[in-house]
């Protein structure tokens, strides 16, 4: 591609998902940036016909776990877009069995997982393992604040918690002694922030919404030269993992190119991919390592509203000898991405193979053999917890702390009168209907 030619960019957006990226995050691209909206349903020749029609050479955004099966499909219908970041480098977004399959198939430390989709084999499993166990529910890139992530102590425990929430298949890993964890965000497989996650007191568990907080300082290189290398496997233009430390030892807990981000992040991953697409018109961005230590200083509140924060790479200048302190400078490079083949999606697990068909099409699915449905009717709707709300479909964990305040606030009010519900648009209401008890 010559320096003067662009490829002509689109956005991919699905309904109910909140959007990652936007325009602003690629500031000074010359030309109209298309947008692709996936509709669900039956929806993918549309899809496909759109982007043909719009003639868009690369597709940017990610695909949440419950459009992974049918993006595969569109993806053979389109060999000539590039997907960004690729459908196989979301492998992981999909599921927590896949990222077990992931870190197996690149031998990447993760923690030992147990996976099981035929029901009554997991809960032998659970009578007979020791404990404390983790149990998470599989589907999707995040737990959604760790709302899915359940620490058992007992099998009398396992088994009751299995009994309520009915998770399939039944995901079990073993428990790592975490009081915090880490989280790197990484563009280019450069680690570009990273900080770590502190549970709050008397809890086990890491994430902010939950009572942690968040600490920038001290990051360990040893998490991450795991991050790069597992974001190399992925060969992901941009990339996070949470990593447990265990003495000198580090583990991936998870991993996926879907993840909640500052707003500068996403305005570097544009930067980044302006460079990458344009062939050398746009300058790669230049990002300090250990640069978020400096960031995590700024006062929360305001670093949320800052935008476009941007380095410019330092030129010392002096009459005698030149002296930088960046000691990290040459440590991770920031560099293109290979290109990503269907040879590089791990291949299922042996016990799997052996399933009926009917069995993993369900699984594949994310199926619970009985779905949980939601009592909202408002003699009852006191008792809902943040962690009921988080399993609507296209709920955020903010739109959720928001709908548990009104609830607080108006405890014998109808669901849908409460002030954050009227301003949700109708669409989304009706998707939650199959979800929802109101009377």
């Amino acid at each position: 591609m010559s320096v003067a030619q662009l490829p002509r960019l689109g956005f991919l957006y699905l309904d109910y998902v909140m959007r990652f990226f936007n325009e602003s995050n690629f500031k000074g691209w010359p030309d109209r940036i298309e947008h692709v909206v996936y509709h669900w349903g039956n929806d993918q020749q549309c899809f496909v016909d759109e982007v043909k029609r719009k003639k868009i050479d690369v597709l940017i955004g990610n695909i949440p776990a419950t459009a992974y099966e049918p993006f595969k499909q569109i993806k053979k219908q389109l060999p000539n877009v590039r997907f960004v970041p690729s459908v196989e480098s979301q492998f992981s977004n999909k599921s927590k069995e896949n990222v077990s399959r992931f870190c197996r198939k690149f031998k990447l430390s993760h923690p030992h997982t147990e996976i099981f989709y035929d029901r009554e084999k997991g809960l032998d499993y659970l009578e007979n393992c020791s404990y404390p166990r983790i149990i998470k529910r599989s589907y999707g890139p995040s737990n959604y604040g760790g709302y899915f992530v359940h620490k058992v102590d007992s099998s009398e425990q396992a088994l009751t918690l299995m009994k309520k929430k009915r998770y399939l298949p039944i995901y079990v890993q073993e428990c790592i002694p975490l009081t915090k964890d880490i989280r790197v965000m990484l563009i280019g497989h450069k680690p570009v922030c990273a900080f770590w996650r502190i549970a709050g007191d008397d809890q086990w568990i890491t994430n902010t919404s939950q009572g942690g907080s968040m600490s920038y300082d001290n990051v360990p290189l040893g998490a991450l030269e795991l991050a790069v290398s597992a974001s190399k496997a992925a060969k992901a233009e941009y990339f996070a993992c949470d990593i447990a430390e265990d003495k000198d030892s580090y583990t991936i807990l998870e991993c996926a190119t879907a993840f909640a981000a500052f707003s500068y992040i996403r305005d570097w991953i544009g930067q980044y991919l302006m460079w990458d697409l344009s062939g050398g018109r746009f300058a790669m961005p230049h990002i300090p390592l250990f640069s978020w230590e400096e960031l995590g200083k700024i006062k929360p509140e305001l670093l949320r509203c800052l935008r476009h924060i941007g380095f410019s790479r330092y030129q010392p200048s002096a009459d005698g000898t030149l002296y930088s302190n960046d000691l990290h400078s040459d440590m991770f490079r920031m560099e293109r991405t290979e290109k990503s083949y269907e040879r590089d999606i791990p291949v299922l697990i042996d016990q799997e193979q052996q399933l009926p068909q009917a069995v993993l099409e369900q699984a594949e699915q994310g199926l619970a053999t009985e779905p949980e449905t939601l009592d909202l009717d408002p003699r009852h709707l006191a008792e809902v917890t943040l962690t009921d709300l988080m399993t609507l479909q296209g709920m955020s964990e903010p739109m959720a702390e928001t709908i548990r305040a009104d609830i607080v606030a108006h405890p014998a009010m109808e669901f849908t009168k409460l002030p954050a519900v009227e301003t949700i648009e109708a669409p989304l209401l009706r998707c939650w209907q199959q979800q929802l008890r109101l009377s």
